[in-house]
């Protein structure tokens, strides 16, 4: 397999990033919050909508965040993450993760995954994972991870996003 280089030149000139950005907005996608413990200790935390399955054998998933995050050092060197999926019920906490990060944290009861990352309760669903690869793409890094451990709950509705807002209302499982 040849994997062809983008031309940044014809991007550049076809579209402004607004346009791009806008166009994006238009595919409503979930909302997941992105956990995990570096080798000082230091816990960090995120929210997330680049999430999607890669495989499911072996079991592997996909997010994206910014070179540019405060977050980076940590989610660069952790071994594990864990991946929640958030609840329609769980807007505070996908705010919460996007907001300052020092508060982030702040009077926030969690638990700890298998492999030492943050494990928030009451998620519709949740993917502990072992971190594989890190590849980096454009402004972003693309982190693929091995799920080994998942659980859900089929009955709660997801929190989605589209168009810059937060939406709730869709059913859980038919």
């Amino acid at each position: 397999m040849t994997l062809a280089t983008p031309n940044a030149d014809v991007a550049a000139t076809e579209f402004s990033s607004a346009q791009f950005r806008q166009a994006l907005g238009h595919f409503a996608t979930g909302v997941t919050v992105v956990t995990a413990c570096g080798p000082d200790g230091q816990r960090a935390g995120l929210t997330v909508n680049s999430f999607s399955s890669v495989s499911l054998e072996p079991p592997l998933v996909l997010w994206s965040l910014g070179r540019s995050s405060s977050s980076m050092a940590v989610f660069a060197a952790a071994s594990h993450q864990v991946i929640h999926v958030l609840g329609a019920d769980q807007q505070a906490l996908a705010e919460r993760f996007a907001g300052p990060r020092e508060r982030r944290w702040l009077d926030l009861a969690h638990g700890w995954s298998g492999g030492g990352a943050p494990l928030l309760a009451g998620c519709a669903a949740v993917f502990e994972c072992q971190g594989l690869t890190q590849h980096a793409a454009g402004d972003h890094v693309v982190f693929i991870a091995q799920v080994t451990r998942c659980t859900s709950d089929g009955a709660r509705a997801p929190l989605v996003y589209h168009a810059s807002r937060f939406h709730t209302g869709l059913t859980g499982s038919p």
